[in-house]
């Protein structure tokens, strides 16, 4: 029976972000196959009676820093440690700040399969430091990391420019509803305007508050989301729901039921992430039906192909295209079941399960 350790993730089940989704979707299926899995997870990021646990998983707690610029590589430093001594057949690593300790991973002979994530030494959010360490992450990824894995096309031509580094191809994968879900009380179908993000400058938080004031004349506006460290952003969405009374902001969503609703029914979708690759809430949105209008990125456009308006990061082209959007039901409709069918053709989590056993299959020698 091979055995994997999952590093570099808030541990399972979470509910965080993009890392935390694709383990939740990825150990069942693993352990369906026979494999021994080990998640290392933080103190305090999952429940022991979550409802989603499958008992088959070992979730193993390591000891951290919980600081924004230290929580990465500290976490990450103790879980190597934890898992050099157990020695499992090979070892998953999410984000490149981990980086740094896969040296301690080669010389316990235990082969890793690294998933880069995005260009974070690009992000706005970060500081001089922070920015440091992802890029010098991303060196020692390049150099020691045995395969890796990209979430998007072009996320594999920056590494290739920027490393000489190539890998795997597995995108993020979206889960598909059948059936109507229940609306958000007080809404109606294709109605509203919805945004969905972590509170970053990159994200396009900025310009689309700027924008809601206006949208909110028209359209009920929703925003799901927070800084996760609270902030000017969070006092700002906190503001604009007290002021305009068609606008709410939920904070951040861990109900997926909930989340799923508002994408599904939303009559705009608005995704302004700039930085990174495959965007896990906007594959969801997508195959839940979500129409939307999205910051214009080669990752975006990757993604959506031909299945949204693409626009500017300005408050005017944002209200500008939602209005547009928003008013035309046939185009609604028409971007609805074209992002529907190219999540089932491109973005299912089940090829992008399959292509997480093949690779760390590969990597120890088996053969399914």
């Amino acid at each position: 029976m091979p055995s994997v350790a999952i590093i570099g993730t808030r541990g399972y089940p979470s509910y965080y972000g993009g890392f935390e989704t694709a383990v939740r979707e990825l150990v069942p299926d693993l352990a369906d196959e026979g494999w021994r899995v080990t998640v290392y997870s933080r103190k305090g990021a999952t429940r022991a009676e979550d409802p989603n646990r499958d008992d088959r998983i070992r979730s193993v707690e390591t000891p951290g820093i919980e600081r924004k610029s230290l929580s990465t590589l500290s976490y990450g430093l103790t879980a190597v440690l934890h898992a050099a001594k157990e020695r499992p057949d090979v070892a998953l690593v999410m984000n490149v700040a981990n980086g740094f300790w896969l040296p301690i991973l080669r010389l316990a002979g235990i082969p890793t399969l690294v998933n880069v994530d995005g260009i974070e030494w690009d992000r706005a959010k970060w500081g001089r430091f922070a920015k440091w360490v992802f890029r010098s992450g991303a060196k020692w990824t390049a150099r020691f990391g045995t395969q890796l894995v990209f979430d998007s096309h072009e996320i594999g031509r920056r590494w290739m420019q920027d490393f000489s580094r190539n890998g795997a191809y597995i995108p993020y994968g979206g889960q598909f509803v059948e059936h109507d879900l229940p609306l958000e009380d007080g809404l109606a179908h294709r109605s509203y305007v919805l945004m969905v993000a972590r509170f970053v400058p990159e994200n396009t938080v900025q310009e689309f508050f700027e924008a809601v004031p206006l949208l909110a004349q028209e359209y009920d506006v929703v925003i799901v989301g927070s800084s996760g460290y609270g902030g000017a952003f969070d006092d700002q969405a906190r503001e604009l729901s007290a002021r305009h009374g068609r606008v709410r902001w939920l904070g951040h969503v861990s109900d997926d039921a909930r989340l799923f609703s508002l994408w599904q029914h939303a009559g705009v979708y608005f995704h302004g992430h700039s930085v990174g690759g495959t965007n896990p809430a906007l594959v969801q949105a997508m195959a839940l039906g979500a129409p939307v209008v999205a910051r214009d990125t080669v990752y975006t456009r990757e993604v959506l192909a031909n299945g949204a308006l693409f626009v500017r990061p300005t408050a005017v082209d944002i209200v500008d295209a939602i209005r547009e959007l928003a008013s035309d039901g046939v185009k609604q409709e028409a971007f609805s079941l074209s992002n529907v069918t190219r999540a089932r053709e491109q973005y299912s989590w089940r090829s992008v399960n399959s292509g997480y056993l093949r690779e760390l299959s590969t990597l120890i020698g088996v053969t399914r």
